[in-house]
């Protein structure tokens, strides 16, 4: 008997708990990080140790039970090695499934501080709300224990759960309130009903058995007590909660280097505690608001780059969505101005703006004051969080030139990329500067982990392969350019066809445009296929979400060599489930 018992509960976890834990491990394996692998770790810590002297209690109670001879291997605190282990694979199934669900989401930009008024006061609300509903079910468990009768088992468990539930509500409740409830009901409610079923079956097969004198007798559906039901939902909320919390614990780390100017790769567990005890009013609401400013560019602007900065993590992650925002803005200052007058008003106030931030100007201490009183309200927030602290001015010079190219279209009659030397020259300026500033932010966050020659080499690198995906935005953006009185095929290839750029102009989507689209896809991937290789001597954490990035960007041009390929508002897409391929086979080459 107790060699079948001992195989029937070894069968539900053969058949029920690992091969889950195997398929989240599959699919999440090649997003998996040593932060990642922290937190579940520390979660499976915390769940053995919290849950030990509780279950424990209820065995030597007899609130619940094993048939007496069904104990064939080593038990701990009277309970068996096999449940020991069901802790540990509830744990991580959850763990894993809230890490798939949340792995895109940007946590600094649901944190809130004081001044932001309206938040504030809502989420006050329910904060105190949650924790008086909390109060009245930890009471009503105390209740059911006192009357030692029917109400017994789900009495302990509301006094054993709620306290945790109730200390990471208080701590974590601006992330659990305002997260989307894909990253907080969805990897609650699956593992639960996955759990209430496979539970169901156990319990029919007396693999244990929940005493008639501490059970209320309530069922969910028929096989299934209520308060086995309610130990599934509380114990993966435990689950989700926690790792929230460790989420908004590295979130305010990351966000606030004036409260934490340094923050290890792993933060201890003191560290952690400290940033959830930090008050909401030393948050700097303005950064908070520039950071969703910033990543609600992203998100409109670039897809490509919006599924690749989901791969970077921390503070890297952070100032590499904030030069994305600042590249937008002030291309987008440009662009969109009225006149020629305006556009050279707006590079040369952000040709100022780098004066002041690189002390070349009286006003090197006013940066604020400048921008505030310069630019547009909407344009603000990416300028005052650009991190100029740790980069090199003459990228962000060379990129404001670059603009000038641009600017050189609102002559009428004027196409300045001539040849493929200066489409060469502008690429570098719009584009491989870009690539260059990234890279300073990747150094700059993983420091000492590269050589000055491996530096110098990918640098030179990127800068190429920023010119490659300036051409293959080019190739892609023909017609949307064409409708803006913009050629960028060098007027010199457009004569070998017979053409003039004022053709283009009016037949973008002649065979003769076609085949130059073709001639600049050509030169872009050859750039690629040459560049591509000093990917794999960046700093580990950087390597797969850089590969992410490029090869995402890449994939447009793949898919512009593709007869019949769709276009969205001028433009060829990726569709998103090719997208979200190309970056799982990015990732799994490292």
């Amino acid at each position: 008997m107790g060699l079948d018992y001992a195989l029937v509960y070894a069968r539900d976890h053969l058949y029920y708990n690992i091969p889950p834990a195997v398929l989240l491990t599959a699919c999440y394996f090649p997003l998996c990080t040593k932060i990642d692998i922290y937190k579940v770790l520390f979660l499976i810590v915390i769940a053995v140790v919290s849950t030990t002297p509780w279950d424990s209690y209820l065995i030597r109670r007899r609130i619940w039970t094993y048939p007496s001879d069904a104990i064939v291997g080593p038990t701990l605190f009277d309970i068996p090695a096999e449940e020991i282990f069901f802790f540990i694979v509830q744990t991580y199934n959850t763990s894993l499934l809230y890490l798939l669900a949340s792995k895109p989401t940007f946590h600094p930009v649901y944190l809130r501080g004081k001044r932001l008024l309206h938040d504030g006061r809502r989420l006050r609300i329910w904060r105190w709300l949650g924790a008086v509903l909390l109060v009245v079910a930890i009471s009503l468990g105390a209740g059911l224990i006192a009357g030692n009768g029917k109400g017994l088992y789900l009495g302990l468990i509301m006094v054993w759960a709620g306290p945790f539930i109730f200390m990471l509500w208080m701590l974590a409740y601006q992330l659990l309130i305002n997260l989307p409830a894909s990253n907080t009901v969805f990897p609650i409610v699956a593992p639960t009903l996955y759990l209430w079923i496979v539970d169901t079956i156990a319990l029919r097969r007396g693999t244990w058995v929940i005493e008639s004198g501490t059970k209320l007798g309530w069922s969910l559906w028929d096989g299934l007590d209520i308060e086995e039901a309610f130990f599934f939902l509380v114990t993966n909320t435990l689950i989700v909660f926690g790792l929230v919390a460790f989420d908004n614990a590295l979130a305010i780390l990351n966000t606030f280097p004036h409260l934490f100017p340094s923050v290890a790769p792993l933060p201890s567990p003191v560290q952690l505690v400290r940033a959830l005890l930090v008050s909401t009013s030393h948050y700097r609401d303005e950064r908070i608001v520039g950071l969703q400013e910033a990543l609600k560019r992203l998100r409109k602007k670039s897809r490509s780059f919006y599924l690749a900065s989901g791969c970077f993590e921390g503070r890297l992650r952070i100032d590499l969505i904030l030069l994305y925002s600042f590249c937008r803005v002030a291309d987008d200052l440009v662009d969109n101005a009225s006149s020629g007058v305006e556009a050279r008003h707006w590079i040369a106030q952000l040709t100022h703006y780098l004066d002041v931030c690189y002390a070349k100007s009286e006003k090197a201490a006013s940066r604020d004051a400048f921008v505030r009183s310069t630019f547009p309200t909407k344009a603000q927030s990416a300028l005052l969080c650009l991190p100029t602290a740790y980069l090199s001015p003459t990228p962000l010079y060379d990129l404001v030139r670059g603009f000038e190219t641009d600017l050189n279209f609102s002559t009428p009659g004027q196409f300045p990329i001539a040849d493929e030397s200066t489409l060469q020259i502008y690429g570098s300026r719009v584009a491989g500067t870009v690539a260059e500033l990234c890279l300073e932010l990747v150094f700059y966050h993983n420091r000492g982990q590269t050589t000055v020659q491996q530096r110098r080499e990918i640098v030179q690198a990127g800068g190429r392969m920023g010119i490659a995906l300036q051409y293959i935005n080019i190739a892609r953006d023909i017609a949307v350019d064409a409708m803006n009185a913009r050629v960028y095929i060098p007027t010199s290839w457009l004569e070998s066809k017979g053409l003039r750029p004022e053709d283009v102009l009016q037949e973008s989507s002649s065979s003769s445009v076609e085949s130059l689209r073709q001639r600049l896809l050509d030169k872009a991937m050859k750039i690629y296929e040459d560049a591509k290789g000093a990917i794999e001597l960046l700093p580990d954490q950087s390597r797969g979400p850089m590969r992410v990035a490029v090869e995402s960007y890449v994939e447009i041009g793949r898919v512009l060599r593709n007869p019949g390929y769709q276009l969205k508002a001028g433009r060829a897409t990726v569709p998103k489930g090719r997208r979200l391929r190309v970056a799982w086979k990015a990732l799994r080459k490292g």
